[in-house]
């Protein structure tokens, strides 16, 4: 055998050595979860109404219930990981978490990790008394409007409102919230999450979502390669949205029936 076969055999070889630990560490994370009998799904521990500790200390929300009717589909117990938003992709492509929930997309995550079907509603609205009649941009003007300074309701409102509405921007969400239940501004701006909360408990000032200015809905993620978890997963949410689970939680845990363009990124 000449030096230059010799050569090529050893190549063809380690090729084919490689394939075989290749394919031996891309093990079918699916088939993992239900050998095991449990699913590791991350969640945020403080991220009410999707998940927050209530008075029993356990941790509940819509992404819990979506949780838990995923782990039930496939027939397994639920173990919820708290995660950070600093640490959350790593506990996934480290293994430590099967799934994370409330994971929006952008190109630069996909680039890391997958996406599962969109299952939970996150928009930017405009929130207003019943009294108050608001039903789009136009009818902005000259209303006084409570907002997140320099957050993403801040330029989604500002590019959207005509001139002669006057926005008041405040340093956090409470002090946007104090604003509008006060009577200092007509309206507020902000996210679906921080909006169900005020909808929840200011029944005296009733106040409602009158429209959105965004729509960025909330996914499931998992690791890439993982097409078999990703089709049960996907497969829970056609369920869930087919049942009525999904609708049930949104009037439950975000005040308000799920729209299915909502859904759509």
């Amino acid at each position: 055998m000449t030096a230059l076969m010799k050569l090529r055999f050893t190549a063809t070889a380690a090729i084919a050595v490689f394939g075989i630990l290749a394919g031996a560490a891309q093990a079918d994370e699916l088939a993992d979860i239900k050998a095991a009998g449990e699913i590791n799904i991350g969640i945020f521990s403080d991220f009410p109404p999707f998940s927050s500790a209530s008075a029993d200390m356990s941790i509940k929300g819509y992404d819990v219930d979506v949780a838990q009717k995923i782990a039930e589909g496939l027939g397994v117990k639920l173990n919820l990981v708290s995660v950070t938003g600093q640490n959350r992709i790593a506990y996934l492509n480290d293994d430590r978490v099967d799934l994370l929930m409330s994971v929006g997309y952008s190109k630069e995550r996909a680039e890391v990790i997958d996406y599962a079907a969109p299952y939970a509603p996150y928009y930017i609205a405009v929130i207003g008394p019943t009294a108050l009649k608001v039903s789009g941009k136009e009818d902005l003007a000259d209303k006084t409007i409570a907002v997140n300074r320099g957050t993403l309701e801040d330029t989604s409102l500002t590019a959207a409102a005509p001139g002669s509405a006057a926005i008041q921007r405040f340093e956090n969400y409470n002090s946007v919230i104090q604003a509008f239940i006060s009577g200092q501004t007509q309206l507020m701006v902000v996210g679906n999450d921080v909006g169900a909360q005020v909808l929840a408990r200011q029944e005296a000032l009733k106040p409602e979502q009158k429209f959105q200015l965004l729509s960025s809905p909330s996914h499931i993620a998992l690791r890439k390669g993982e097409e078999g978890l990703k089709k049960a997963v996907n497969d829970s949410v056609a369920a869930m949205i087919a049942d009525g689970s999904l609708d049930a939680g949104s009037k439950s845990w975000l005040k308000a029936p799920l729209n299915p363009e909502n859904l759509k990124d």
